[in-house]
């Protein structure tokens, strides 16, 4: 195993538990590494910090996996997965479908593993672990044996690494949509055609916050996906839900869910992109009780933050224009790269700028299956924000 030198006044924040080091905070010579390698981390006066691999083509160049000197083999992967798996099962005693895995969380930058039940979906995203795949599904095997295992290693951050896009059946097949359990509704997924994993299970505690506002009202589900949102909504009370996502497929799927769960309240669907749509549906005079607003990640890196800001307060603004007085609005951004203060601040200009008032009534981040390294504030990124708005 090699060694890796940290340059002094660059080494502090790494020690402290941040396990990114950037080529800014390195001192040996890159060319004398092979992309993917193992590497002993120290610091400037020889002493141990961490053992990481790296990739001196990546601007994250380094990722640690342990602060123990130790080899990084088979066993570690195992010994790994299965620390994470015994904290979901501590988290969620009672479930079969969490985050098993959750990159950096869990000490395994470049991982993400969801675990619906018997089926188990993979996404590779670095180098580092592309390397080292098949002991990763050797783990999974032999922790879990799960009846099928998908890879979704097609994210676009795998170029950054000089990865080109993975997507299939590892183990299994799949015939047709599987349907989950989250909260006690039922929800389709299909693994190989879906956004991510399948399912966005970082908001599953979050559809919670509806229990207690929903009956009666009249919603929005903007950027609706697969309408979890908005069917829980209707499990809570609502009277009539308005999906509205750009995707036919999503939308197909928010139909299905509808009829797996036996919901034949009032609904309708739109479709189109609703950053635009928000916009009509408002000049229109429309209004609703409660609005749900979960769009993608407008800021897909720091250069577009001024830019994906506006895009946040457009939303929002006309959000809060459609709610009648005292109304709710659920809202929530998944971009790492805004902040909680700059969300505090996109809220607020969109309040002053649309002429309302607003209280938070609570303020919700990732669940405890998607845990944050707090010296890692990138792996803190989702923020869902509960509203009541008031005229002036």
């Amino acid at each position: 195993m090699k060694t890796l030198e940290l340059l002094p006044k660059k080494e502090l924040r790494i020690i402290k538990g941040d396990p990114w080091a950037w080529k800014a905070d390195i001192k040996t010579p890159l060319q004398n590494f092979e992309p993917g390698e193992i590497v002993r981390v120290i610091d400037s006066k020889g002493r141990f910090v961490g053992v990481g691999y790296i990739n001196p083509e990546s601007l994250i160049t380094v990722r640690l996996l342990t602060y123990e000197d130790r080899e990084i083999d088979y066993q570690f992967f195992e010994e790994k997965i299965r620390e994470a798996l015994k904290l979901r099962k501590e988290l969620y005693p009672e479930e079969e479908t969490f985050r098993l895995v959750f990159s950096e969380g869990d000490f395994l930058p470049g991982l993400v593993v969801d675990k619906f039940e018997n089926l188990v979906v993979f996404q590779i995203t670095t180098l580092g672990m592309e390397i080292r795949k098949d002991w990763i599904v050797k783990a999974l095997e032999n922790i879990l044996n799960p009846e099928i295992i998908v890879e979704r290693s097609d994210s676009p951050v795998r170029k950054k690494e000089g990865l080109e896009p993975v997507k299939g059946i590892v183990k299994g097949k799949i015939e047709k949509d599987i349907v989950i359990r989250i909260n006690g509704l039922n929800f389709a997924i299909n693994p190989l055609e879906g956004q991510k994993t399948g399912f966005f299970l970082d908001q599953r505690e979050n559809y919670l916050l509806l229990k207690n506002i929903s009956k009666g009202r009249r919603v929005l589900d903007a950027f609706c996906n697969n309408g979890a949102f908005g069917i829980h909504a209707f499990k809570f009370g609502a009277r009539e839900v308005v999906f509205l996502d750009a995707s036919e497929r999503a939308l197909e799927l928010v139909r299905k869910n509808l009829v797996i769960n036996d919901i034949k309240d009032s609904y309708s669907f739109i479709k189109g992109d609703a950053l635009k749509l928000l916009k009509e549906i408002e000049r229109k005079g429309e209004k609703f009780d409660m609005i749900i607003l979960d769009p993608p990640a407008f800021i897909k890196d720091r250069s577009k933050l001024k830019e994906g800001m506006r895009g946040y307060k457009e939303i929002n603004l006309r959000a809060m224009k459609m709610l009648r007085d005292g109304g709710f609005l659920l809202t929530c951004s998944c971009s790492h790269f805004l902040s909680k203060e700059n969300f505090l601040k996109v809220l607020e200009e969109s309040a002053f700028d649309s002429g309302k008032i607003i209280k938070i009534l609570d303020f919700r981040s990732q669940p405890k299956d998607h845990p944050y390294l707090i010296c890692l504030p990138e792996s803190n990124y989702l923020k869902c924000a509960l509203l009541q708005v008031m005229g002036r």
